[in-house]
């Protein structure tokens, strides 16, 4: 299924005959073909891919007759570059879970607000970064103004997300029964505690954490008329020139979380800074007229560039480059050269 043919089943935002489109042998197999880029070093990976076609057509019959259920979740750890606890699904259930998000991406991110960065198609963390220095611009007149940004973060937010809230949430768009009923079944398939949390390593979890704080994007847009505000995941800034507003805002939007998501503002990652000390976001600290790239973050690259074998550093130092390219980092460029020199 081509991006044309999707855009053809919406209509007013809702879809038709969803449920059908999702588990179709064209959307599954095209749900293969994105899933498995840059994952064929995997042998789990490399199994499902030895028997493709009778592997994804017994996962469309299971799906056509209403017999599929979730694999169990292989549960890891990852430093990037807290701790994180990520859980994920087989093969299968992640080429289906990408059948699901091809379909329902072009339904749900048209309503999203301008400035949401996370999962997003030419968004990401970049993009975030260069929206917050022009933001940054044009509020303080070219940095001659005094101006104020308030960060927040949502506290453990993808372990709090509501079942049922974000069930309703898709329901607002989504009327297809079938298509529910299959939501239901993935979004039900891991909990952190009773009814609540998504798992980290779904493509869908992007998608649905996105649904879910749309609600937020929305009420500080439209409720609270706030115009500077940007949103990356569970992270976000608004900026004013007046810190007693901004600390005003915060148990208004405190409130709103809890009674509507069921979601908490970290209580230490809440900070009121003015801009001209730089405003750390997305891993770079954007201060007036430059960006740099965040202490923590250049030690982490040097850490795991001495520590890599040849293999994973070759792959990687491209990426750790291409960090250095959005900020004042021609120093940490030439040391990230010097290590793979010397380690070569």
């Amino acid at each position: 299924m081509n991006d044309w043919q999707i855009q053809k089943m919406v209509r007013g935002g809702v879809i038709q005959g969803s449920f059908h489109s999702i588990i179709s042998l064209e959307n599954l197999f095209s749900a293969w073909s994105e899933f498995k880029k840059g994952k064929m070093q995997s042998a789990d990976v490399q199994a499902f891919a030895f028997n493709l076609e009778e592997n994804v057509f017994n996962l469309h019959q299971t799906l056509l007759k209403k017999q599929w259920q979730p694999d169990p979740y292989q549960a890891f750890y990852v430093r990037d570059p807290k701790l994180r606890h990520i859980h994920k699904a087989s093969v299968r259930d992640r080429v289906l879970y990408h059948a699901v998000f091809r379909v329902l991406y072009p339904i749900f991110d048209p309503l999203f607000i301008h400035d949401s960065y996370s999962c997003r198609l030419g968004k990401g963390t970049h993009a975030g970064v260069q929206r917050l220095e022009q933001y940054l611009r044009k509020a303080s007149r070219n940095y001659t103004q005094p101006y104020y940004a308030l960060k927040c973060d949502v506290k453990k937010f993808f372990d709090s997300i509501s079942h049922t809230t974000l069930l309703r949430l898709i329901q607002k768009r989504i009327y297809d029964t079938e298509t529910i009923a299959l939501i239901r079944q993935i979004i039900r398939s891991f909990q952190k505690t009773p009814g609540c949390g998504l798992p980290l390593g779904n493509v869908t979890s992007q998608l649905f954490a996105n649904i879910y704080l749309n609600e937020l994007d929305q009420f500080v847009k439209h409720r609270l008329k706030i115009s500077y505000y940007l949103r990356y995941c569970d992270d976000f800034i608004i900026l004013d020139s007046e810190p007693s507003m901004l600390i005003t805002l915060i148990p208004i939007i405190r409130s709103f979380l809890f009674d509507s998501l069921q979601l908490t503002l970290h209580p230490k990652k809440i900070s009121i800074r003015k801009i001209s000390t730089g405003i750390d976001f997305l891993g770079y600290v954007v201060l007036p007229h430059y960006q740099v790239v965040r202490t923590s973050t250049r030690k982490r690259i040097f850490r795991k560039l001495s520590a890599s074998d040849m293999r994973v550093r070759k792959a990687s130092v491209d990426s750790y480059i291409g960090i250095t390219t959005h900020a004042k980092g021609y120093l940490i460029k030439q040391r990230i050269l010097e290590i793979c020199a010397v380690n070569n």
